[in-house]
């Protein structure tokens, strides 16, 4: 046998030696940087994707009227309410052709002193009614300051239809941009409120409420 038969012979299995190997330490970085850019990629992806109401939806914790509500950012109670035909503000008074729902609440902040944003009431159907306008801030609990650890006490006004009463929640938050975060927290709670005890409520407003009571 020649010498150059001897070289073929032997190159084959060094050629096998070499296939053999498993990848370095290097092949592996690289397999796992590209991974990882391709799930930030997929993640990217599905982001944008996503609808702006999605993103921007609040985080809703619910209860029922005299329930402690904690709302994360801050816990709030629906004490009480009554409806009235017209309410007294000093020395003025004003009505309306529908019924004033006056709303007792408390409310405690978890971490630093908050304002409550003026709540809204939602109706069975999905109908939002705003506080009114018509009641100055200073007159409700939106005006005071809501201390961690201690309970704060106030009222809100709504000037609704009789006929929205049954089934109603009263919706929480805090003011728009007091917190920046991806989900805004708010309560929501149900007055309670059946048809009979819509028609009841509405049957028997006071006359005239007066935000000189405590």
């Amino acid at each position: 046998m020649t010498v150059t038969q001897q070289r073929s012979a032997v190159a084959p299995a060094r050629r096998g030696r070499r296939a053999g190997r498993r990848p370095g330490i290097g092949a592996k970085l690289l397999s796992l940087a590209v991974g990882l850019v391709l799930l930030g990629a997929a993640v990217a992806l599905q982001t944008l994707h996503r609808g702006e109401g999605e993103i921007t939806d609040p985080l809703t914790y619910t209860g029922g009227k005299g329930e402690i509500v904690d709302a994360k950012r801050f816990s709030v109670r629906l004490d009480s309410f009554v409806a009235a035909k017209s309410i007294k503000l000093g020395d003025q008074t004003i009505g309306t052709d529908n019924l004033f729902l006056i709303v007792n609440a408390s409310a405690m902040s978890s971490l630093k002193p908050y304002h409550l944003a003026q709540p809204v009431l939602l109706t069975a159907d999905g109908k939002k009614f705003a506080a009114t306008d018509r009641v100055t801030e200073t007159y409700t609990l939106a005006f005071r300051w809501v201390q961690p650890g201690l309970w704060t006490s106030g009222r809100f006004f709504f000037e609704v239809p009789p006929s929205e009463l049954p089934g109603a929640r009263v919706v929480f938050r805090l003011p728009s941009g007091f917190v920046v975060e991806p989900y805004q927290p708010e309560a929501e709670v149900d007055l309670g409120l059946d048809e009979e005890g819509a028609r009841k409520l509405a049957a028997s407003p006071q006359d005239v409420y007066s935000t000189d009571k405590k």
